[in-house]
């Protein structure tokens, strides 16, 4: 049994939903997992746990800040034991964009940090415009219209694939 801290953070809720999913199929093999977003993190004992994962949603082409900012604090502790890390975006509903050496983002994202995580993947997001402001729901479908993406403003659509979701909780619970 390990102790994996499973630390998010999620714009409108999916990126959690996906750590929920992970953690389930952690526990299922008998690993305990402390779930908390970026913002709780500083207050526990990274040092304390077994294994460390960090998800992180895009919005607008980037990843919250405060994940670049507990990676540059805590890279240490992070590089002295098992980690992963993994993105959760639109782009990868393209299947030539659904690994972590198609993706723009995570491209970006690793080129912009000094920590190399040992395992790194990529989720396909959801869409839900209903759930959207004003702004972002515009925003999404213009670039959603753009790359040829759902525009119907009432449309709800995860793009996930569930089973890689699963199979990425038992590859960390096998690190």
């Amino acid at each position: 049994m390990a102790r994996i801290l499973l630390i998010y953070s999620s714009v409108d809720g999916h990126t959690r939903e996906i750590c929920e999913r992970l953690a389930e199929v952690m526990r299922e093999r008998a690993d305990e997992v402390t779930l908390v977003t970026v913002e709780q993190a500083d207050a526990l004992d990274a040092d304390a746990f077994d294994k460390i994962v960090i998800g992180a949603a895009i919005r607008y082409g980037r990843h919250n800040e405060k994940v670049y900012a507990y990676i540059a604090t805590h890279q240490s502790i992070l590089e002295s034991k098992p980690n992963a890390f993994f993105s959760v975006n639109v782009v990868a509903r393209k299947p030539e964009k659904r690994r972590p050496d198609t993706n723009p983002y995570v491209r970006k994202f690793l080129r912009e940090i000094r920590w190399r995580p040992q395992r790194v993947t990529v989720f396909a997001g959801k869409i839900d415009y209903p759930r959207y402001g004003f702004w972002d729901r515009n925003i999404i479908r213009f670039i959603m219209w753009m790359t040829k993406g759902p525009t119907d403003p009432q449309a709800v659509v995860d793009f996930t694939d569930w089973k890689e979701v699963e199979a990425f909780g038992h590859t960390i619970s096998g690190m």
